[in-house]
């Protein structure tokens, strides 16, 4: 596996965005429904509504539209402000890995080698 740099912003103690909720905010905008989204990452839709939530309660700005279920309901999409926010997050990784792409080779290559797994 090639190493990759994520990050977490922690905006307060309980005010979070990091990787998970932005590949959640990747895959609603891939699969148009918080379920369909949370199935493809194998979690709860509980779960996943939750972090939306939170997500979409943290800024001023909505993030995510939902459309109630029932006939033509059910879905969700990323408003201009959540491809944005994901677009934005995403350039922050790259800038970062970019920015200490020497450093990461350095400690990679001081990496202890994974037990070999017998069968």
């Amino acid at each position: 596996m090639t190493p990759r740099v994520t990050i977490r912003i922690d905006f307060s103690p309980q005010r979070q965005l990091g990787h998970g909720k932005v590949k959640l905010l990747e895959m609603i905008d891939t699969h148009g429904s918080i379920s369909s989204a949370a199935r493809a990452l194998g979690m709860s839709y509980r779960r996943a509504w939750l972090l939306m939530d939170e997500v979409n309660s943290m800024f001023e700005m909505s993030v995510l539209e939902t459309q109630l279920g029932g006939k033509g309901g059910g879905n969700a999409k990323l408003t201009e402000f959540g491809h944005k926010l994901v677009a934005l997050y995403r350039e922050m990784e790259r800038d970062t890995s970019r920015r200490f792409s020497d450093e990461i080779s350095d400690l990679t290559a001081k990496l202890r080698p994974l037990p070999v797994e017998s069968d």
